[in-house]
Order: C-alpha cells, then structure tokens, then sequence
C-alpha cells in the first residue's frame, strides 16, 4: 500500500511540474497555496457540506420576491421562466462543476473563479473582468443581506410596537453589530453546521410563507383577486426584464468553484450530489412560495411578499405566526450573508494574511479582523443609506449573475472541451450564452430605469 502510495504522489509530482511549465499553479499542494486558499477555502468537506453551502448560497430570503416578479410576467410567463431559469441554471453550475473536475485530473485544482477565468479566458479577462464582477456581487449580497436583517428587526419591533418611531437604518445598524460578529467565522468549511441549519430554516420560512398566503387568499381580508398585467404598454415591456432580472438573481449563485474548492479531494461527482441537495431544497420553496403568494394577492404582490401581510400596519395574521417567520427569515438571511463573506474574506485574506504562519497567529489574526469588521462596516452604511431591495436585485441580476451564472459557464466549457460546431452541446451553450447577452443588456437597462423612477419615492437613509 505505501508503494502504491508513493507511485501516486509521484505522478501528481509529475503533472504537477509540467503544469508549472505552462505558467499554472498546482493547488494540491498546500505548501503552493496563499493565504486566502489555505485559510478560507479550506478542502475538508463532503459532498453533503457542499449540498449546504449551496443551499444557503441560492435559496435565500430573495425568493420571497417572486410574487412580485409574478406580476409582471403573468401566471403563464411567470411560472415558465422560474421552471427555465433553474434548469438552465442547474446545467450551468454542472457545467462549471465538469470544467473544474478537468482540471482537478490534469493536476490544477482551480479554487476560485477568477483562476478558472485566468486559465480559460487569460489573465485580462481574469484581472478586469471575472474578479471585480464576482467581488461585486458577494459585496452587494452582503448589503442586501444588511438591509434584509434590518427589516426584519423592524418587521419584529412594529408587530409589538406599532407607534414605535425606531427608523429602518438603526436596525440596519444594530444588525450590523451581530453580522461583525459572524464575519470573524475563519473559513468556509466552519460554516457546515450553520449552513445545515440555514437549510432547515429556509423549509420552515416558506413553509409559513405558503401557508400565511394561502389563509390570507381564502380569508375575508383577501384583496381582490387580480392578474392582469399594470401599466403601459412601455412599463409592461420593461416590467418583463426587470422581473426576468429578479428571478436570474434568485437562482444565482456566484461562488460554484469555491464552494467546489470546499470538498475533499478527489473532487469528481461530489458537486453533482451536493447540487441535487440544493435543487430538491429549490424546488420545494421557490414554487411553493412563488406560486401561492401570486395566488393570494395577484398584481398587488409587493417587493417582498411578507410586505403584504400587513394592512395599513394591521397584521393579516396571527403576531405569533408571523413573529416565527420573521426569526426564522432573520437566522437564515444571517448565514447567507456570512457564506457571501467568504469570498470577500477569502480576498483580503490572500492580501494581508502570511501563509507560512499559523492562521491563530497575532500576525494574522489583527489583519484579519481589521479587514473583516471594515468590510462589514461599509457594508451596513450602504444598507442603511440605500434601502432599495427590490431594485438593487434586479441591477445585481442583470449586470452580474447573469454573466456569471448563465455566460461564463458555457464559455469556460466550449473553450476547454472544444466540441464540434456540429454538436448539441455546442449549440445549446452559444444559444444561452448569446440570448443571456442580450438579456444582460436589456435588463440593465429595464432595472436601472426602474431605480430611477422609484428614486424619486426615496432618500438616503429612508424608513421604508
């Protein structure tokens, strides 16, 4: 058994020279790895942990602004671009998955995005393109993650105090102090355990939020059941890409290569598990949520669907049913907006940290808090300074996670596997990655005109 053992490494070491030839990195070997990739993206997870983190990473509290997009697709455009944007998402993450085992076999574990970015596209591509984009993306879920927290707190506090004159930015803040406190968690893989957790409360949250719509639905206090589409026929048109926006960011992920880079090596057919996990999750909620709230309210399905069960500050349900969903929502939105950290942590963590000294060590320990609790810091100013949640997803879905999620994966495959011109693989890729080109470009358009409009509602610091 040693002897084969031995053999083994010597082939590793093998693949492992000839790829440094080539100008790559080989991140099996941890004495290689940097700071961000031995602390934080740690290899020590199974297939299982991935299905977690996954989960927690899409199947977030934005799924409760699925009604909404509902009414600017109607029940038929509606239903048929949830049940599209996750298979094409689901194919997407796998294809990203294929890449990555690729790699992994040639002896260059890809950890990051912006390495598979670096090795596919060049370093360009990688440097101006593919790193800011997704850095932008985990930042702006940490923001939204902010903003969602401190409605939650106020959701909590007006249900007992209806004439409490607390504003939104000082929950956005007092927020902010416990998510200081979780941004210290060192690595992805300490998340396991909470990101288990955060699975479970997802399932009890739109388990309450299907119920509440549909007692709502059939209660004297339903509204009138209305699902024609508002507006002209200019604010339909947009309406129709900024909802598309909304849901591309509801499925959105972002991070596939370094919740890959979580597993334990060998790597190949773990994702695949772990996205199954997360798609059973997906499926439960997303539809049961989507679906019921457009049912109960129909056009006038708000931003985020628990908007609507309140009435002019009276609740439509019973303050303990909808004290449970908001905590339940506030644990949740809690591990999502720390899972969203990592990347960001992982960045600054590569730049201020020493990989040759102990991660517990004070040198890297002060660097590591001072960077993380900044982050964290601006982060919640932003939240309180912008409470634009509905809009700022449809700008996040349309100028990054459609890039990310539905181009970048068909990209990075055709260009490593090279399939024929003359293959279905090869055609089906182009044809989501060029339609999801055009979307990118309509969409930015439709969400920032929709900011616009609403700014004209809001200002900085607003108690919405």
């Amino acid at each position: 058994m040693q002897t084969g053992s031995n053999v083994q490494n010597s082939m590793e070491l093998e693949v492992s020279s000839s790829y440094k030839e080539n100008g790559s990195v080989n991140h099996t070997d941890p004495l290689e790895l940097d700071a961000g990739a031995l602390f934080v993206l740690k290899s020590k997870g199974s297939w299982l942990h991935c299905g977690y983190h996954f989960t927690t990473s899409i199947v977030g509290p934005v799924f409760l602004s699925l009604p909404f997009a509902l009414t600017m697709l109607g029940w038929v455009g509606g239903v048929l671009c949830m049940i599209l944007a996750g298979l094409v998402t689901f194919y997407s993450y796998n294809l990203l998955s294929v890449v990555l085992d690729h790699h992994s076999k040639l002896g260059n574990r890809q950890l990051r995005f912006r390495e598979m970015g670096r090795d596919i596209l060049g370093r360009r591509w990688a440097k101006y393109f593919v790193a800011p984009l997704q850095f932008g993306i985990c930042y702006g879920a940490v923001i939204a993650g902010a903003l969602l927290g401190g409605q939650s707190l106020k959701f909590i506090y007006l249900l007992y105090n209806p004439d409490g004159t607390m504003k939104l930015y000082q929950f956005i803040t007092i927020y902010g102090v416990f998510l200081l406190i979780l941004a210290q968690l060192p690595s992805f893989h300490s998340l396991r355990h909470i990101n288990l957790i955060s699975l479970l409360l997802c399932l009890a949250y739109s388990a309450c939020v299907t119920i509440g719509s549909i007692h709502i639905g059939n209660s004297n206090n339903a509204p009138p059941k209305n699902y024609s589409l508002n507006g002209s026929d200019t604010n339909r048109l947009f309406g129709v890409f900024n909802a598309i926006s909304i849901i591309s960011t509801t499925y959105a992920c972002g991070i596939v290569p370094e919740i890959q880079a979580t597993i334990a090596p060998p790597v190949e057919g773990k994702m695949f598990k772990g996205l199954c996990v997360c798609y059973s999750v997906i499926v439960t909620t997303f539809f049961s949520v989507g679906i019921s709230g457009y049912w109960a309210f129909g056009n006038q399905a708000k931003g985020t669907i628990l908007a609507n069960f309140m009435s002019e500050m009276k609740p439509l349900l019973s303050t303990w049913f909808l004290l449970m969903t908001n905590v339940f929502i506030l644990l949740q939105v809690s591990a999502v907006t720390v899972v969203y950290l990592q990347p960001t942590n992982e960045v600054f963590e590569t730049r201020f940290a020493d990989p040759k000294m102990d991660q517990f060590s004070i040198r890297n320990v002060v660097p590591r808090l001072i960077s993380r609790s900044f982050s964290v810091i601006i982060a919640t100013l932003l939240a309180a300074m912008l409470p634009f949640f509905g809009d700022i997803l449809a700008v996040f879905g349309a100028f990054g996670c459609i890039p990310l999620d539905f181009i970048l994966p068909m990209v990075f495959y055709n260009l490593t596997f090279k399939p024929s011109r003359h293959s279905l693989i090869f055609w089906v890729n182009s044809l989501i990655a060029v339609g999801s080109s055009v979307l990118v470009g309509i969409g930015a358009v439709a969400s920032v005109r929709q900011i616009i409009l609403d700014a004209k509602t809001y200002n900085l610091f607003a108690n919405v």
